[in-house]
């Protein structure tokens, strides 16, 4: 049971998208969760991704309740036998108090039908903003128990110094990072490639 944070435009859905292809052609059975009901595009976006993989999504109109939303998601996924459910939540941060009551509700619903979820909360940042992102890291860390990061749009060079300084800053592992908008492009983080990519000289 996988529970996905982060703002809105850093590729969380995107991201979802890629991890649910990434565990399908691994041979698990994935089911996706829209419980980001704040907007209308997000659910629709998912859509399309689940859709695009063929995996089973769980989702509700516009504005209803994202705990609700995440409850459906966990019972359809134990009722199917799913491997894998991934949830999208909203990615709102302009009142904190208001996105730690939402996830920890969301992780209270969840918690009924499975005690021992979430097992991973996966933060998804931008790594092309830098500054921002470690903000960002901030904001959900406070909010929410954070267990991995996903590092979203480092497909240029000189983006990478982000994920050095939050992995420092916040002792939380990058699991994935996103190079591009195909579904191959999550990869599984490699740090020696990583730290061996940011020092390589021109040829």
């Amino acid at each position: 049971m996988i529970l996905v944070v982060g703002v809105n435009g850093v590729g969380k859905t995107t991201t979802i998208g890629k991890l649910a292809y990434n565990f399908t052609k691994a041979g698990k059975s994935v089911l996706l969760g829209a419980a980001d009901t704040f907007r209308a595009a997000a659910v629709d976006q998912l859509t399309i991704w689940s859709e695009r993989v063929g995996v089973p999504i769980v989702k509700q109109g516009m504005g209803s309740d994202p705990g609700a939303v995440a409850f459906d998601s966990v019972q359809s996924g134990v009722a199917r036998g799913a491997d894998v459910v991934i949830i999208d939540t909203a990615g709102r941060l302009h009142n904190k108090a208001h996105l730690m009551e939402e996830l920890s509700k969301i992780s209270r619903v969840i918690k009924k039908v499975m005690p021992d979820a979430p097992h991973e909360v996966l933060l998804v940042l931008d790594g092309s903003t830098g500054q921002n992102a470690l903000e960002q890291a901030r904001q959900f860390t406070a909010a929410t128990d954070v267990t991995a990061l996903a590092i979203t749009k480092l497909d240029g060079t000189a983006k990478g110094g982000v994920v050095l300084a939050i992995a420092n800053q916040f002792r939380i592992p990058v699991k994935f990072i996103g190079v591009g908008e195909k579904m191959e492009d999550l990869l599984v983080f490699d740090k020696h490639e990583f730290v061996d990519s940011l020092f390589s000289l021109e040829k």
